[in-house]
């Protein structure tokens, strides 16, 4: 059995003459130094909202301010050029890096950034067909506009590469950002607030699945409505705001909620399992790409290495378990023990693999369609005006992944109506257009 050891503070030196959003005095009784207090003092009436949020954190409880997180040196490549507060000799950044967290969390961003989430904007900026798509095809490539379809939409689930303009403030083309992956000037990468939203920071609120569902959506990844489709979701739609969620960390286990989450499969330190922030640590599949092949391990590299002039790489494509899929699949199967026999678990997973491994078949026979057109030069230049490598790109981005994906998180309507079934109506649809640009010699 795991060992859980539960260290319990004393919060109540921290005190208020009057809730936060009065903007009335704030008493100080725990050692918060006197520019910190100035901080909040000054805050409080400017944005009493985020003080508040503050005040009823943890992290004000045991006596971390803004001026922990925020207050950065002048030389800093995070730093606002003003001294902050005026003529104190304090500069600050209202970016908050990974770099930041880790200096009490070392080991939380340690597993982040070998994770899927942690390569999720490098990764997007890497791929010069997704770059064209949002500025060149959707943005127009217009001089003032093009940048908006990326900041409105792709960067606030993936994250952004963020530039600073010449006061040292964030530009409106790279911030605010609440993807997972940002990448700051720092060069830390990731987003703790993209879950524990701020100030609170809450461990309930990231534990919950609407923490996740503001990313995993839609028809490209539905995992939310996968979700809500499964018998998991079927009972946390029923009862889960009767739920605990707040336990201390590997000791939120089964009883303070009667089925799992998003974070209790993929994160919690449930049964005989520890805690990880790798949410790409108990998955034994590659299951949102082209193909779907075993995930070969994870390793300590940084998960992205870039610059700020975009130019990017991406490390640990395939990050996983650092002992492989079967030892992923291994850890996934004793957070089932919790509540599901052996039998159960086994035989769910394999045809779930089953279904995994039929997407793998279609998109082979898709691919040898793909690779011949490419080879007689009967592919159009503009993917997004040719219909073969439109149908093509949906069947593996959409409809692919709901199949695969459904499969494996227990979502019959996505494994099969909006999966398999479509799946195979775009490969009909692809050997079709492939039968005639072949017999024709010619695009239509």
């Amino acid at each position: 059995m795991k060992k859980v050891l539960i260290f319990l503070a004393v919060t109540c030196g921290l005190a208020f003459a009057a809730p936060v959003n009065t903007g009335k005095t704030i008493k100080f009784d725990r050692q918060i130094s006197e520019l910190g207090q100035k901080c909040i003092s000054c805050h409080a009436e400017k944005m009493p909202n985020v003080v508040n949020d503050w005040r009823n954190s943890r992290h004000a409880h045991v006596g971390v301010s803004c001026i922990d997180c925020h207050q950065v040196s002048a030389d800093s490549p995070m730093a606002m050029k003003a001294e902050h507060p005026k003529d104190s000799g304090n500069h600050v950044s209202v970016l908050v890096s990974p770099k930041t967290c880790a200096k009490c969390h070392e080991q939380e961003v340690k597993e982040f950034q070998i994770s899927g989430h942690g390569r999720a904007a490098t990764q997007m900026f890497a791929k010069p067909g997704m770059v064209k798509l949002m500025y060149h095809f959707e943005g127009r490539d217009h001089p003032d506009l093009k940048y908006s379809s990326q900041m409105t939409g792709c960067s606030q689930c993936h994250g952004a590469i963020i530039e600073l303009d010449s006061e040292g403030k964030p530009t409106k083309e790279t911030w605010p950002s609440f993807g997972i992956g940002n990448a700051y000037p720092d060069g830390g990468v990731g987003n703790c607030k993209s879950c524990h939203s701020s100030h609170t920071f809450s461990i309930a609120e990231a534990r919950k699945p609407t923490a996740c569902a503001s990313c995993h959506l839609g028809p490209d990844h539905p995992d939310i409505e996968i979700f809500n489709n499964s018998m998991h979701g079927h009972i946390f739609n029923a009862e889960g705001h009767t739920w605990k969620f707040d336990s201390a960390p590997d000791a939120w286990e089964v009883g303070d909620y009667r089925a799992p989450t998003c974070a209790v499969c993929h994160m919690s330190g449930i049964g005989e399992t520890n805690t990880t922030h790798n949410v790409s640590q108990r998955l034994k599949w590659q299951a949102w790409g082209v193909t779907s092949p075993l995930r070969d391990g994870g390793d300590d590299k940084a998960a992205a290495i870039f610059d700020m002039n975009r130019s990017v790489t991406v490390g640990n494509a395939k990050a996983g378990h650092k002992d492989g899929p079967e030892a992923a699949r291994a850890e996934m199967k004793l957070v089932c023990k919790n509540c599901h026999t052996s039998t159960s678990t086994n035989n769910f997973f394999a045809m779930a693999d089953q279904h995994v491994e039929l997407y793998n078949v279609y998109i082979g026979e898709a691919n040898k369609l793909l690779a011949e057109l490419k080879e007689k030069n009967l592919l159009g230049p503009d993917e997004w005006a040719d219909e073969f490598q439109i149908t093509y790109y949906y069947m593996w981005h959409h409809e692919g992944r709901r199949m695969r994906q459904g499969a494996l998180m227990g979502a019959p309507d996505y494994a099969h109506w909006h999966g398999v079934f479509e799946v195979q109506q775009d490969l009909r649809k692809l050997q079709t257009i492939h039968k005639k640009r072949m017999e024709s010699g010619k695009i239509e």
